[in-house]
């Protein structure tokens, strides 16, 4: 049987705080506010995959109202995900994510995204698929306010 689960994250942009997408860091002036980390395409990833597996959210396995989670690392959030996932007899068999922010460009950056995702998902490279797209000037990722993601995950039982 085939399970599919759909994310979506979402975080104003700061000052003074590292831009963090798919556990890499992008140069930028702005950086993603939020209690952990505040990697939107990794906080979209383990909503996804969350929800193939119907475990719940990110939110409930790792609350900001929990202080061991301020400033967390999100990808060793996925990770701790990955054996959850593995404890239930459950394999990842392809990640999705689209990433939707006006600036800075993320195609110099998809490659290393995916690849790094792929490494923690524990998938081939080829099945860990990273897009970008803009607000094209409207809402709050065209008015440079915030950065956006969307993951679709599949898992099957092992």
């Amino acid at each position: 049987m085939m399970l599919a689960g759909l994310g979506y994250d979402s975080h104003r942009l700061a000052a003074g705080r590292a831009l963090i997408l798919g556990g890499v860091e992008i140069e930028s002036e702005m950086g993603l506010e939020g209690h952990s980390d505040a990697d939107v395409v990794t906080h979209a990833v383990i909503d996804a995959l969350l929800g193939a597996a119907g475990m719940g959210d990110v939110g409930q396995h790792f609350p900001d109202t929990d202080e061991r989670y301020r400033d967390a690392d999100s990808i060793g959030l996925l990770a701790q995900v990955m054996r959850l996932l593995a404890a239930e007899g459950l394999q990842p068999v392809n990640v999705d994510v689209t990433v939707i922010m006006e600036r800075p460009r993320l195609a110099p950056h998809r490659d290393a995204i995916a690849a790094r995702l792929a490494e923690t998902i524990g998938l081939p490279r080829e099945r860990v698929n990273v897009k970008a797209t803009t607000g094209e000037g409207m809402g709050f990722v065209g008015r440079g306010e915030g950065v956006a993601a969307l993951a679709i995950s599949s898992l099957h039982r092992a």
